[in-house]
């Protein structure tokens, strides 16, 4: 074996050697590759689950904000019922305090008007004892005035007497109450046929919800719509607006907010003609 063949040999050896060396190298960086990429596949999956997960509680979630969106929804509409019907209450109290005071009004006026028919029975009953007592004594004059003409023609036969008749002018002549009421009904007639429209009282003010009571209602002609002016003191203060009427009285609002703090109750009021 010459010399060159012995480098060759040594040369040949030391490359397998070396490409021995190298490709174990490379399977133990393959194995490790391998490994870490089986490792990396293993995470890689466990992320894949939890993303999973964190998306199915994500849907959870999101079902249940829309739920409790709904119910949020539901119970605003709820509150918005709630708050209509409590509106509806305040309005029917409102409206139950008003005829409250209607009735509280009507009520008055109706004892009101007992006591004066009550006043004007016991003053008719006085007034009919009167004219008894006075029919007795023209009955007893009467009387008193056929025994003395009796008497006459006993004492005086010669003398021939005419029948004397009493008349009802007596009865007129000594009760002159009627004429003196016929005077007094053609002056309040004659200064009642100056008077240009119907008048009225102010009987109950609620400042409160703005509206007046007046003692006037669709037996008087007052309808809905219909202008009262109003007097305070003889002086005019402003006007208002007739919104309700019953049969002896009617609820009037405010037309201007003036008025409001100078109404009273017992103001006069007239109707406005336009």
């Amino acid at each position: 074996m010459t010399k060159r063949a012995s480098v060759s040999l040594i040369l040949l050896i030391v490359l397998i050697f070396i490409s021995l060396v190298l490709a174990g190298t490379g399977f133990y960086l393959f194995q490790k590759e391998h490994a870490k990429n089986i490792e990396l596949q293993s995470q890689l999956e466990e992320l894949n689950t939890k993303q999973r997960v964190t998306e199915k509680r994500l849907d959870e979630a999101r079902k249940a904000a829309t739920e409790l969106q709904a119910q949020l929804q539901d119970n605003r509409d709820e509150i918005d019922k709630l708050n209509s019907d409590l509106q509806n209450e305040k309005m029917g109290k409102t409206e139950a305090l008003a005829k409250v005071e209607l009735l509280k009004a009507d009520l008055d006026q109706q004892k009101s008007l007992r006591q004066d028919l009550e006043n004007k029975l016991s003053q008719a009953q006085e007034d009919a004892k009167k004219a008894q007592d006075k029919l007795g004594d023209l009955e007893s004059k009467k009387q008193d005035l056929e025994a003395k003409i009796k008497q006459l023609e006993t004492v005086s036969q010669d003398v021939e007497l005419g029948k004397i008749v009493v008349t009802p002018e007596v009865a007129t002549a000594a009760s002159p109450e009627p004429k003196a009421k016929a005077k007094k009904n053609a002056k309040v007639v004659k200064e009642a046929a100056q008077v240009t429209g119907p008048e009225g009282k102010v009987l109950v003010v609620n400042r409160e919800f703005n509206f007046v009571v007046l003692n006037m209602g669709s037996k008087d002609g007052v309808d809905v719509g219909q202008i009262f002016s109003v007097y305070h003191n003889n002086n005019y203060i402003g006007d208002v607006k007739v919104e309700k009427v019953h049969d002896s009285m009617a609820a009037a609002g405010f037309v201007s907010g003036d008025i409001k703090n100078k109404v009273s109750e017992g103001d006069r009021i007239f109707q406005k003609v336009k």
